[in-house]
């Protein structure tokens, strides 16, 4: 079994795809932390989640699926004309996840306020989620500041909290849980 340490590190720098080195403060690392963060949130989510939750577990686990694809082109050297990973986020995604939200967010259209994020395990987890995955997307447009991002990952990722939302609303309504509004008299 080969070791899982490489001291590549050691020095305060990582590896990119195709082996550049950069610093671990790049904005690409950075934009790469958030993702994985997201990814192991969706995680605890889909654990929490009841067998009757089985339709939700299964859009869950294909995002995290999704979030390795768009992590691996996010580690990417990014350098000008350089082709995408064999595997890249392309329109199909963004077009399952708007499939999505319309699907799991229709029995909520009539919602028009906010809600505080909490509920059951697995539909706080999501709300938790939703907010990992807006601060991916604010590190991305960081990042797009200095090199290139797809118009693909943008639209994904902004897409994708959208769809987190719509997720935790169902897991919630699956455990018994309604929705509470904030109170902005207090």
């Amino acid at each position: 079994m080969s070791r899982i340490y490489t001291r590549g590190g050691d020095r305060g720098e990582t590896g990119l795809r195709g082996g550049a080195r950069v610093p671990k403060s790049d904005s690409r690392i950075e934009a790469s932390g958030d993702l994985d963060e997201l990814n192991a949130c969706l995680g605890i989510a889909r654990a929490e989640m009841s067998p009757a939750m089985h339709d939700l577990a299964e859009v869950v686990e294909r995002i995290q699926h999704e979030l390795f694809i768009l992590g691996a082109e996010i580690a990417s050297s990014l350098t000008p004309g350089e082709k995408p990973p064999a595997q890249h986020i392309l329109p199909r995604h963004i077009q399952r996840l708007e499939a999505d939200i319309d699907h799991f967010y229709a029995p909520f259209k009539d919602l028009n306020t906010f809600v505080l994020p909490s509920g059951g395990r697995a539909g706080s987890h999501l709300h938790l989620a939703r907010t990992i995955a807006r601060r991916a997307e604010r590190a991305l447009s960081h990042l797009s500041k200095t090199h290139p991002v797809r118009e693909e990952v943008m639209s994904y990722v902004n897409r994708l909290s959208d769809a987190l939302f719509a997720l935790a609303l169902s897991a919630n309504r699956a455990d018994s849980f309604t929705e509470s509004h904030p109170d902005y008299t207090r």
